[in-house]
């Protein structure tokens, strides 16, 4: 069904490269790309968008507009994507000329989480134990069978930043909880006691090349994620087998181009896989920073088949997301953050704040001690309705647990 390009002639620098979807992720690749001299291109259909802001060209085109994406595609060398929720038939569209990596292939598991679940259970890769349900029998079934205790149901299509997702007990009322949710088919999966959340993002190259980016300790609020530490603070067997079972899902779904695989650490130390996301991750941001390599560096050489950066942690950091309702009482002063030499701040050129609605996010590059704290300082600055501490590393599984954290589609292009 899908093009697929192993041509493996590279892409060289002065060429222009595309990228579907206009937000934050899509403009650090614009950044990152034009550091290289590279010519960035985007399409996406609000007009000024954050990456648009940082491109040659923007397309303001819907993604379903096929022609429009066709003429994107003929202006570009190689396209990449910021997002999933992107229709298969504009990346098969695109791939009749030119390069799209990842391919459509990738997306098509990666932006469905039946197909994603699916994939991860056949493959033999950890994940929780789930069932497809598209009926209220259907759910009282899977209930039933995953034992009767709390579990988490999920659209099988798009949502993000924990949308599209509700937790249900094992007592419901299967008639009106499936009335309630609204899906014509959903993904239920059994709610996972855990310690900690973790991702790590791979980069596979054309040859097959891979190199794995530090892995990340992440908390997550209200279901957005709020910090990521890195390096991760877990036992050097954990991130061992981390990056190990990254690497793994990369080759089994012969990936070119990054994937984040968001993992929980249960209380007995398994790894459970929790999401893909077939592109740079918000729990990636720190390596812009941080890394002799960036996540966006990297998703460019992969695109342009050039050799893969190192992704050496250079500093530790803490990266904190900076959300709309730092914007409550106006713009924010900036000069308080940006007088601690270590910090380094990112804002994405969104024109209306929101609360909840990711604006930014700072990077604290010193040890993790002093990052955390930095942070806190930070966060103590900024307008809140409820209790915005960091939490402590025992109170990470309650925070963590009740954002039902979800990559991808979940997180869209906010991620």
């Amino acid at each position: 069904m899908f093009a697929c390009s192993r041509d493996a002639r590279p892409i060289l620098p002065g060429a222009a490269l595309g990228i579907l979807g206009g937000g934050q992720l899509g403009r650090m690749f614009a950044i990152a790309a034009r550091r290289m001299g590279y010519r960035p291109h985007t399409l996406d259909p609000q007009p000024g968008s954050p990456a648009g802001q940082a491109c040659d060209h923007q397309e303001v085109a819907n993604y379903a507009d096929l022609e429009a994406v066709s003429r994107f595609a003929s202006r570009v060398s190689a396209v990449s994507l910021e997002f999933e929720n992107i229709p298969l038939e504009a990346i098969e569209a695109a791939a009749t000329i030119c390069p799209v990596r990842p391919s459509g292939g990738v997306l098509g598991i990666c932006q469905n989480r039946e197909r994603e679940k699916s994939f991860l259970e056949k493959a033999g890769f950890p994940c929780a134990p789930f069932r497809i349900v598209d009926s209220a029998a259907a759910l009282a079934t899977a209930l039933r069978e995953l034992g009767g205790h709390s579990a988490v149901l999920k659209t099988a299509d798009f949502g993000y930043d924990g949308k599209g997702q509700k937790k249900v007990e094992g007592n419901c009322h299967p008639g009106a909880t499936w009335g309630a949710f609204g899906a014509a088919r959903a993904v239920l999966e059994a709610w996972i006691p855990f310690e900690a959340e973790l991702s790590v993002i791979v980069a596979r190259g054309l040859d097959g090349a891979m190199r794995t980016f530090p892995v990340a300790e992440n908390i997550h609020r209200n279901h957005i994620l709020d910090l990521s530490i890195v390096p991760g603070r877990f036992p050097a067997e954990v991130t061992t087998r981390a990056e190990t079972l990254a690497r793994d899902i990369a080759e089994a779904l012969d990936l070119t181009g990054l994937l984040a695989v968001e993992m929980f650490l249960t209380k007995s130390g398994d790894l459970l896989v929790n999401e893909l996301a077939p592109r740079p991750h918000n729990s990636g941001h720190f390596s812009f920073d941080a890394c002799v390599t960036s996540q966006f560096e990297q998703q460019v050489r992969t695109l342009c088949g050039l050799p893969l950066g190192s992704t050496r942690l250079l500093t530790p950091v803490v990266m904190l997301n900076i959300l709309g309702d730092a914007w409550a009482h106006g713009e924010p002063d900036w000069r308080g953050l940006l007088a601690d030499p270590d910090a380094k701040l990112h804002l994405y050129g969104k024109r209306e704040p929101r609360p909840g609605r990711k604006m930014g996010h700072v990077c604290f590059l010193k040890p993790l001690d002093a990052a955390l704290a930095a942070a806190e300082a930070f966060r103590a600055t900024i307008p809140a309705k409820e209790d915005t501490s960091i939490p402590s590393r025992s109170e990470a599984e309650t925070a963590s647990r009740q954002a039902a954290p979800k990559g991808r589609a979940q997180r869209g292009s906010g991620s």
